[in-house]
């Protein structure tokens, strides 16, 4: 619906401005590059385990954030999404109010309040890991999402996705994910090598068509639906 799309372009925007001020009042201020320390290993995201106790009597807590600014930078982020997304996306729930039920007008609102604390504590926590991984996680949510999408969709042909321009727009929407995979993972530091592995985007969705008709995603549906 346009409701729905309004939405998410209106949490696109205010992500957007947030990831832009955040680099603007990240060191060098009003820059929009980032001043960080080099990573060498994982164990430099996590210094809080590494304090001294000398003679194995007082541990000496001197904990610093030796990737500056790229664990605090995360916090930031989040803390300025949640300031815009309480600004703004209120003022957007009130104008379309007309096109969605009182149910479903704060849904998003809600949602975020309890996806931004779980994000944090990820950042917190796991915040190395994720350094490190973030390529094949973006990778792997493309791939998964977009399966889940296109057989709760019951898409099972090119035809199906064409009907639908919301599909379309789904479907380009996991590809930029999975190219942004590709490139974080590749950094494109060949490019004659690197580049031509663009061209493996839109394989897991033409390998889902071509092979649809074997696994008939409506039929598992309907079956799961029956409680079969």
């Amino acid at each position: 619906s346009s409701s729905a799309f309004l939405q998410h372009i209106t949490a696109l925007f205010e992500c957007s401005i947030a990831a832009i001020v955040t680099l603007l009042v990240s060191d060098p201020v009003g820059s929009l590059h980032i001043r960080s320390c080099k990573v060498k290993k994982l164990s430099d995201w996590y210094t809080m385990l590494y304090n001294p106790s000398p003679d194995y009597i007082t541990t000496v807590h001197c904990t610093q954030e030796a990737v500056y600014p790229l664990y605090t930078i995360v916090f930031i982020y989040y803390a300025f999404c949640l300031v815009l997304m309480m600004l703004l996306r209120p003022l957007l729930v009130k104008k379309i109010a007309c096109g969605l039920g009182k149910s479903d007008r704060f849904k998003s609102i809600y949602a975020a309040l309890y996806f931004f604390p779980i994000l944090t504590v990820l950042q917190a926590v796991g915040g190395g890991l994720l350094y490190y991984a973030f390529p094949h996680i973006v990778l792997v949510l493309s791939l998964v999402t977009l399966a889940v999408y296109m057989s709760a969709s019951e898409v099972e042909s090119f035809k199906d996705l064409l009907v639908r321009k919301k599909r379309l727009v789904v479907l380009f929407s996991h590809w930029l994910l999975h190219a942004y995979g590709i490139i974080s993972i590749s950094k494109l530091d060949k490019l004659e090598q690197d580049l031509p592995l663009l061209a493996l985007v839109p394989a897991p969705a033409l390998f889902y068509l071509m092979t649809a008709k074997y696994t008939e995603p409506s039929r598992i549906l309907s079956e799961g639906g029956n409680g079969h």
